[in-house]
């Protein structure tokens, strides 16, 4: 895939699976698409991972965090087209707390335990977010605005979106 990406091939995308339940082997193409791709081409590859990888917004699945080190390196990238639509995608991974939601709802807790394979997923992909601090950072020292309005927002949802407690 080139000098960008060149370690995507090192994640067995076909043991994982996406926040829809499908297999991950489609993500490799996607990130490669928004890498090299034009605009449009990336705008349409970032709608189709965001749906892979944080489904309807706000749901998680198994590969979302092995992707987001991938989706940093995107956004450090001085070529990479779209760059506020990863960044929205980020923020939307970061400020996920479905499964989490939904296991503190639960009083059972045989229920409860059902949960704990994807609040691992959650708290991972935070933490992965969490990790590419300062890539954001640089990015929202950038002086185009169109990049750097977008960084500061997701600065801002890491802020407020804490790591979730250890289970």
């Amino acid at each position: 895939m080139g000098s960008l990406l060149r370690n995507v091939s090192g994640v067995r995308w076909g043991e994982l699976r996406d926040a829809t339940g499908a297999a991950a082997g489609g993500i490799p193409p996607l990130l490669s698409r928004i890498a090299y791709g034009d605009e449009a081409t990336a705008r349409i590859a970032i709608d189709d991972l965001g749906d892979a990888i944080c489904a309807l917004g706000f749901v998680v699945g198994e590969a979302t965090a092995p992707t987001v080190p991938f989706l940093l390196e995107l956004v450090g990238a001085p070529h990479v087209a779209c760059k506020a639509e990863l960044l929205d995608l980020l923020g939307s991974i970061c400020r996920t707390d479905q499964w989490h939601s939904a296991a503190a709802a639960t009083q059972d807790r045989k229920h409860d335990a059902s949960y704990r394979q994807e609040t691992g997923w959650e708290a991972a992909a935070r933490t992965a977010v969490y990790t590419g601090r300062s890539v954001i950072e640089g990015v929202a020292s950038s002086v185009r605005p169109e990049e750097a309005t977008p960084a500061r927002k997701l600065l801002q949802v890491m802020d407020d979106a804490p790591p979730f407690p250890e289970p």
